[in-house]
Formats: C-alpha cells, structure tokens, sequence
C-alpha cells in the first residue's frame, strides 16, 4: 500500500465522473430543444477528463497497487487498462448512436446522464476489492442499463425487454449477494483479498464451515455467469439485445463486458482461488464449474445464433459463445505452481474481452450507422448487396464478421488462439478440440452475412451515408480489427503486463 499519496487520490476519477454527470443532469435541466449537442459534447469531455485523471493516477502509483477507503477500493495496473478501454467503448457508442438517438426522439438528457452512471458502476466494479463496493457498482451499472432499455416509452418491444431484464437482473443480483453473505459468514470479512485468506485457513483446517463456502461459491459463480451471459443464465440476452433501442444495445454488449471480466478476476482469482478445485481439500471447485458454462454457451450460443434472422439476435447469440470462449481462459489459470502460466491463462482472457468489445463496437456500430429515421436495419436481409451501395462499408463489416468467425489475419484469430493456447497449457486437451469445433460451427452464420452483402441483390438502393465523426470513428475501428491482428503483440504484452501485477 502506497503512503505517500492522499488516501482519495486513487477514486479521482469516479469522483470526477459522479460531479460532471450531477452537473450534467443539472445543466440538461435549462437547455433549449435546439441546444442538447452540449449535453453531448459535455459528456464527451467528462470521459476525456477521466481518462487524463486516471493516467494520472496510474503515473502517481507507478503501476503499484494502492488502497483506499479502508482497502474498499483497489487502484492497479488492470483497473487503469480497463478503465481506458471502458472511456474508448463508451465515447464510441455515443458517436455511433448520436444520429440514430436524434431521429428517434432520444436525443435527451437522460441517455448520456444514464451512460455517464452506469459508466461510474462499471469503474467502481473495475477496481472494487470489497463485496460491498463491487455491489454497489454492480448496482449502479445495472440500474442505469436497466433504464435506458425502456427509455424509448412508446415502444412496447423495449418496455418488454427492460422488464425481463430487471426481473431476471434481480435475481441474480439476489443470487449473489447470497452467495456473498455466505463467504463472509465462513470467513469473516468483506474484503475480497482477505477472503481468499479466509478460505484457505478454512481448507487447510477442515473446518465445517467448508461446505458454507461451497455453497456461497456455487451462488457467486451463478450471479456472475448472469451478469456475463453465459448459458443456461443467458435468457435475457436475445430479447433484450432485441428489443432495446439499437444505441442501447450497442452500449450494453460493449463496456459492461469488460467490467464483467473484472469482476471474474476480482472474485474468482483475487478472492475465490483456493476454491478453484486444484487442492486435496477442495477437489471440484469453479473451474470445473467453469468448463461446464464454457462448453454450454459455446455449443447453445453458436447453434441458436445459426437459426436467427434478425441480425441483432444473431449478434446475442454470438455474444453467449465469445463470453463461453471467455471462460477458457480464466479456468485455463489455474495451473498448480506455475504462478507464468496462470498469468499468461488470464492475460488471454483479458485480451479476449478487449477484442470482442471492439468487435462488437464495430458490429453493432454498423447496425447503428445503417439504420435511419424510421427504418431499422437489423434484419439479415437489410444487410443484401451492401457492396453495391457502399463498398467501403461492406469491407468494414466483412473485417467485422471475419474478425468474429477467427479468421486470420484479423485480431479475433490471435484472441481464440492466445485462448486455445492457455487451454492446452492447462492440459484440457479435450476442451480445446471442442471449442476448435464449436467456433467452426459458428463461422457459417458470420460468413452468411458477407455472403449476403457481397452476392446478392440490394433490395434498398438507398445511398449510405452518416455523420462525418461516425464514419471516421467506424471506419477506424474496423480497420484496427485488422491492424491489430497483423501487430497483436502491443496489445497481448499490455494483458499480461496487467494481469502480472494483480
């Protein structure tokens, strides 16, 4: 723990973030119908002031970890990694969905308000080492996406989808905080690095209160594969992806994915590690509970997604089968006595969920971009003959589809392979054939889609064309799906660099 430096210096971003949206809100409150683009533009600059605040912070701690609010609040290496990301994925998703809002009736105060707080959840989630603070994050996201699914109030689709959402979110919010009632009666306390201290006293010692753990374990690993979506807790995901607002689908399969991947690592390696099945005393953990949601969502998700003709559908599916993909890393991590592989297991991880969020942006941005006022291009068939009417365009989404489907030289290859690497490494030999098998199956409905935009006829001869920033920004996001599969050393070194200092 670092000394030197005020004790609060390390939260100045979430609090940064908590003033500007309170402001925001308040500001929103005296505009003109005509004057919102300040409402847009403000929210733009209170994520770069946190990205400038939190590279400062990483500077002030030097990469070390340092702890605030009685070691509530942990500030290190993969908490500033993923924070960048999480500003990147939120300022691109109010870019791409700034046009489509606007024709929509959206373009209000309270979407960016929403986005801006559920961002907040997500930092707080990011660098929580406290049950209490990773709920309050987790609450705070939740809330917030919750709300912004049944912000189109004239939609039945979407009033139907945030209720699903809310009900079935509940629950598992129950679920965990369940679960974490039961580790803290076993061990004692609240905060997640004392608890993995806690529980292996309680193993070495055969204490009775084991069998608590176990069924606090099982309660927090069914909590976590909801927030993350993985099969048989992934009912929610194709109708809400579905019916949201397109914008808010785009917000929702993005940013939140990586502050899920934080919250793995937070309570599964952090905390819940002398509980992942590798010792004599505790013989089936997580990580065999692990390898069953792994297996389940790659093989449901992959073969629903085949059978759906809405792309956003298609594209909720395939979600459920990256995030099974997901899990292979982080069950490949535990690796008896061999403190590299585990980081390497954990850093593909990372790296897995960095790439499919850019994926995703790019995907569900192409969504955004291509619907316009009174049309929603989320049928397969809105997606025929797109070469005609822009190639530029089709290319973007072809790198997309490619990049998504593993195939080379594109940066989803390296992510499934940095994947199959960790798998092997960890001697799931037969894990690894599986999912190789699983992702062959899901490359037909990512190829059907480049089909369909390069070999048949347009049915709409409506020219393409968006805002200047958009276009700029999506055009780039494809092309760096294909940059970073030509160079994804940066980026992999940077995972490890993150996780090595967990």
């Amino acid at each position: 723990m670092l000394t030197d430096l005020p004790p609060i210096s390390i939260a100045y971003p979430e609090i940064f973030l908590l003033a500007a949206g309170c402001a925001i809100l308040v500001i929103d409150l005296f505009l003109a119908e005509d004057r919102r683009w300040v409402i847009y533009v403000l929210s733009l600059a209170a994520l770069l002031g946190c990205a400038v605040l939190t590279m400062i912070v990483t500077a002030m701690t030097g990469g070390r970890l340092a702890y605030t609010f009685n070691g509530m609040f942990v500030s290190d290496i993969m908490a500033s990694a993923l924070k960048m990301f999480t500003y990147v994925s939120v300022v691109l998703c109010l870019v791409y969905s700034r046009t489509y809002i606007a024709d929509r009736g959206l373009y209000r105060g309270e979407y960016f308000v929403l986005a801006l707080f559920a961002t907040l959840g997500m930092m707080v989630m990011i660098s929580a080492n406290h049950f209490l603070t990773l709920y309050l994050g987790l609450e705070l996201m939740s809330l917030c996406l919750y709300s912004l699914v049944a912000l189109n109030r004239d939609s039945a689709v979407s009033t139907e989808a945030a209720m699903k959402y809310f009900v079935l979110g509940a629950l598992a919010s129950g679920l965990l905080l369940y679960g974490m009632s039961m580790i803290y009666g076993a061990t004692g306390t609240l905060e997640i690095t004392e608890v993995a201290k806690g529980a292996a006293r309680i193993l070495q010692s055969g204490h009775p209160s084991g069998a608590v753990l176990a069924f606090g374990l099982v309660f927090v690993v069914s909590g976590l594969a909801f927030k993350v979506g993985v099969v048989p807790f992934h009912m929610w995901i194709p109708d809400v992806y579905h019916g949201a607002p397109t914008a808010v689908t785009l917000f929702i399969s993005t940013g939140p994915k990586l502050a899920a991947f934080a919250m793995a690592i937070r309570l599964l390696v952090n905390g819940l590690q002398p509980l992942a099945g590798d010792t004599p005393q505790f013989q089936s953990g997580w990580q065999d509970m692990l390898i069953i949601l792994s297996v389940l969502s790659m093989a449901i998700g992959n073969l629903a997604a085949i059978a759906q003709s809405n792309i956003k559908r298609m594209l909720a599916y395939s979600t459920i089968s990256h995030m099974g993909f997901m899990l292979l890393g982080l069950l490949s991590g535990i690796v008896s006595g061999n403190a590299l592989s585990a980081a390497e297991a954990w850093s593909s991880a990372m790296f897995y969920a960095v790439v499919y969020v850019l994926m995703s942006l790019g995907a569900f941005g192409m969504v955004v971009f291509l619907s316009r006022a009174g049309f929603e291009a989320e049928r397969l068939e809105d997606f025929r003959g797109l070469n005609a009417r822009s190639p530029w365009f089709a290319f973007i989404m072809l790198l997309l589809m490619f990049s998504l489907a593993g195939v080379p030289p594109t940066v989803g290859f390296y992510a499934k392979l940095s994947v199959l690497q960790a798998v092997l490494g960890a001697g799931h030999v037969w894990l690894a054939v599986v999912a190789v098998m699983l992702a062959l199956v899901g490359t037909f409905y990512y190829i059907r889609v480049v089909k369909l935009m390069y070999f048949d006829e347009p049915q709409d001869s409506t020219e393409v064309r968006g805002k200047l920033d958009a276009s700029v920004l999506l055009s780039a996001n494809g092309l760096a799906v294909l940059a970073l599969g030509i160079l994804p050393q940066p980026l992999m070194q940077l995972c490890f660099y993150a996780i090595k200092g967990l």
